[in-house]
């Protein structure tokens, strides 16, 4: 069944959030808040070297940093931080201008590694610092979709989202998969993906414990520099 799309909302600084008898989480927020932290801080130091690298590459083309407005926990609006990894004015382009599909021309070549890589999601480092963020939890998504699907997107915004989960490993290659159906990709990707990454969310809240976090933040930093199946 297709999602129902919202014609508006009342409020733009808080997306409404459908929450019909929400789960169980079953790591406490402050178990996970303590393993952010314990990993962040000495990630961050860690890995200043990667960032310092892949920032002089972006700053080569251009700004640094990608900034854009997504839904977080209690659907409140937040920035997120990424490395820049497409052109300035990507977002005027394109035919799909909310998803990167397939070997999207928008995306930069330094980008395009980035992305394989995933190091262009390593200054999100900096939202879980701030605590807008959580290292594991659902990826957090932009306005227009969650706008148009609250039903869908509303099933999981009581959690804070992260910057890895098990739908972003069984997704690694998402847009990949995703170039394979051509102008019907964005519904392929609100019917079916979109479903599957939220029943996948749901149900490692529900089951999983810490030690979970900690192997899939494990499996996210092996899996960093593998290449998309």
């Amino acid at each position: 069944m297709t999602p129902q799309a919202s014609p508006g909302l009342a409020d733009p600084e808080r997306l409404p959030v459908a929450r019909p008898e929400l789960p169980a989480v079953r790591t406490p927020a402050w178990q996970k808040r303590l393993l952010d932290l314990a990993v962040v801080i000495p990630g961050l130091l860690l890995l200043s070297p990667v960032l310092l690298v892949a920032a002089i590459a972006v700053a080569l083309s251009g700004p640094v940093f990608f900034r854009q407005t997504r839904i977080g926990q209690g659907g409140r609006p937040f920035t997120i931080w990424k490395f820049r990894t497409m052109v300035v004015n990507a977002g005027d382009l394109g035919d799909t201008p909310h998803l990167t599909v397939g070997d999207d021309p928008r995306v930069t070549p330094v980008g395009r590694w980035l992305r394989a890589t995933k190091v262009d999601e390593l200054p999100q480092l900096l939202n879980v610092l701030r605590g807008e963020m959580s290292l594991v939890g659902p990826r957090p998504e932009i306005p227009y979709y969650v706008q148009r699907y609250p039903q869908l997107y509303g099933r999981i915004l009581h959690l804070k989202p992260g910057v890895t989960s098990v739908a972003s490993l069984v997704y690694h290659d998402e847009s990949g998969y995703l170039s394979r159906f051509g102008a019907q990709a964005e519904r392929v990707f609100v019917e079916q993906i979109v479903p599957h990454k939220i029943e996948l969310c749901l149900r490692y809240a529900l089951e999983a414990t810490l030690l979970d976090d900690v192997r899939l933040i494990a499996m996210t930093a092996l899996r960093m520099f593998s290449p998309p199946l």
